[in-house]
């Protein structure tokens, strides 16, 4: 019995005298096929079951099993913890789906485990965050693995190469060379051949020491005061031999050579600073980009960042948000680009966030969704600033396209007329949404209350936020459009397997995390939060609020949270899986490729996600 225990959660993480207290106080129950194992008319639970052999359904009492998306309990997973906690019957009748064997303790003994074993009590007392730390902790190591892995030390030079090589031929003169150097932001150039052989190399230790304390013209040929003859290794060479290389010799600069061809250089710098990207450096350097290229390199250092961060233990709500600041320093530096080329006096304008953005929740895989605001300019019309600044923000999309944020397939961008308005224009478009709006339209506009300023005066944004909050918290038909919309998606739990997945093409087997996970918890929170006056866009904050004001349990709140965030979890271990493999990024994941504590508390997820939507369909009797 304890060797089946200890291979479940919690109880492979519980001190052996409390495994022991349960392994002697448990007993073996059988269900027959179609057996209620508890039940809401029994009265208050008694007993606290871990499924041994077989399976376990929940159907409500009105629908019964034929309920869509009813779910499913299988060996290792315990029930009914809510109902022994708070003294109450079940909210749905667990039924044996086959002949099920079940260990069973008493409702006594499980109070008194519940004192002894702090690992119990934390499992029952916050189920859904228990296990989800315990998913993060799985991942942690396994990225800290990695993370040492590819430290630079280990990694192949080449994996470290990040530019095309700055190069000059030997005969320019060094003021040439120098401009090059400032122009490209480089430390150093090498000088090479036709056949782009390595002759030697010039770096700004060298225009210290060489040039301005003998005072050499500037004007010289390069080839008279480089170094002959640099330091050079292959592609494959592991970069603890660049790092000896550069101790031992008393330079900072290696050149990376295949086959005689100068591919790379690789410096001090690259070694010890890829060994740990700074947020403050990353974000310093997005600042600072001179150009949109630059900004393109760096936004794949934030996959890097990222890779770490979840390896030093950093919370998922506080990655989407490192992520979302990160993005959000990438597009502000895109649009001061644009501006700074504009060469005449711009119309003054908001840049709008929409959809996760807005919400700032992205993962590595986002699109673009984004808008304009802007106030007219007196003397002027609507049409005509929107006709100046149509152009500007086509370049702003484009550019943002080039540094890794696709193209919005639905045209919801700041270049597209309709999402280019005046603050007269979005006022009038929200409301007309909001009275008038059909569920379809309102499905497809959904995204647009979640905006936030990204660039640009505030003010605006923040008077329409009132002004929506208002106009949807008196408006219950509006309300309950949403929540129809709100329940389209529902949580892929099975029937005949744990989940619903794909039945045919390219993604056949998988489920969708965002349509089906994330989603439904996203468009539930959003309308609560409308409904209720919350101006916050954030789904975890938009919970806490909902919380604070008591239209939910705080219990509700953190669960519902700690679902949200395990979903997102995987989808972001899902793209980072696919972008180390070079791979385009989704969102499916094969429920059959997850360990069996991934697969658990997806399961819990799912629940409670259904729960939320449960929540909304009493709120709206739907």
């Amino acid at each position: 019995m304890i060797e089946f225990l200890t291979q479940h959660a919690p109880f492979d993480r519980m001190a052996p005298q409390h495994l022991e207290f349960l392994a002697k106080r448990l007993k073996l129950g059988f269900y027959p096929r179609g057996e209620a194992v508890a039940d809401p008319d029994s009265g208050p639970a008694r007993r606290f079951y871990i499924i041994k052999q077989g399976r376990v359904r929940g159907e409500t009492a009105s629908r019964g099993p034929a309920e869509e998306g009813a779910w499913e309990l299988v060996a290792g997973e315990c029930f009914p913890v809510g109902a022994l906690l708070a003294r109450r019957p079940v909210h749905t009748v667990h039924r044996a789906v086959e002949d099920t064997f079940c260990y069973e303790l008493d409702r006594d003994d499980f109070d008194q485990l519940l004192a002894a074993s702090p690992v119990f009590h934390d499992f029952c007392s916050r189920r859904m965050a228990n296990l989800l730390d315990q998913a993060l902790t799985g991942m942690q190591g396994a990225l800290a693995t990695q993370v040492s892995h590819d430290a630079p030390f280990s990694a192949a030079l080449g994996t470290l190469l990040r530019r095309t090589p700055v190069t000059c031929r030997p005969d320019i003169p060094l003021r040439a060379a120098l401009e090059t150097m400032s122009a490209e932001r480089v430390g150093s150039i090498v000088v090479v051949d036709e056949a782009r052989r390595p002759l030697g190399i010039f770096t700004l230790h060298d225009l210290l020491s060489r040039i301005c304390a003998r005072g050499v013209d500037i004007d010289t040929p390069i080839a008279q005061v480089m170094t002959p003859d640099p330091e050079s290794l292959p592609p494959s060479a592991p970069a603890f031999e660049a790092a000896v290389l550069m101790a031992r010799r008393g330079f900072s600069h290696v050149c990376v050579v295949d086959h005689g061809r100068l591919v790379g250089v690789v410096s001090e710098r690259d070694l010890f600073s890829l060994q740990r990207v700074g947020l403050v450096n990353l974000t310093r350097a997005i600042v600072r980009a001179p150009d949109i290229a630059a900004l393109a390199r760096h936004g794949q250092d934030v996959h890097q960042l990222i890779d770490q961060m979840l390896a030093q233990g950093v919370a998922v709500e506080q990655l989407t948000q490192i992520i979302t600041m990160l993005n959000d320093h990438l597009a502000r530096r895109v649009i001061q680009l644009e501006l700074d080329r504009e060469g005449r006096e711009v119309i003054p304008f908001t840049w709008l966030a929409f959809g996760s953005e807005g919400r700032r929740e992205q993962t590595l895989k986002t699109d673009q969704d984004n808008g304009i605001l802007f106030r007219v300019p007196e003397g002027s019309t609507a049409d005509a600033a929107r006709a100046r600044l149509l152009p500007l923000a086509r370049r702003i999309n484009e550019g943002l396209a080039a540094i890794g944020f696709p193209l919005c397939k639905g045209n919801i961008m700041a270049s597209n007329p309709a999402c280019c308005l005046s603050a007269e224009e979005w006022r009038a478009r929200f409301a007309d949404w909001i009275d008038q709006g059909g569920p379809e339209e309102l499905l497809k506009s959904s995204i647009f209350f979640d905006l936030r300023a990204l660039h640009g005066d505030r003010g605006p944004v923040e008077e329409l936020r009132s002004f929506l909050l208002a106009r949807v918290s008196e408006n219950r038909r509006f309300q309950r459009q949403l929540a129809e919309n709100a329940l389209r998606n529902t949580p892929p739990l099975g029937l005949v397997r744990d989940f619903v997945t794909v039945s045919s093409g390219e993604h056949r087997n998988a489920i969708d995390l965002k349509l089906k996970g994330t989603l439904p918890m996203v468009d539930g929170t959003r309308l609560m939060a409308l409904a209720h006056g919350v101006g916050e866009t954030n789904t975890p904050a938009r919970l806490r609020a909902l919380a604070d004001a008591a239209v939910v349990t705080s219990d509700e709140a953190a669960a519902w949270n700690d679902a949200f965030a395990f979903v997102t979890l995987l989808r972001m271990r899902r793209h980072r899986q696919q972008a180390s493999r070079g791979l385009p990024l989704d969102n499916y994941v094969d429920p059959d490729t997850l360990n069996g504590l991934d697969r658990r508390i997806l399961k819990e997820a799912f629940r409670q996600a259904r729960k939320l939507q449960t929540r909304i369909a009493l709120d709206y009797q739907l």
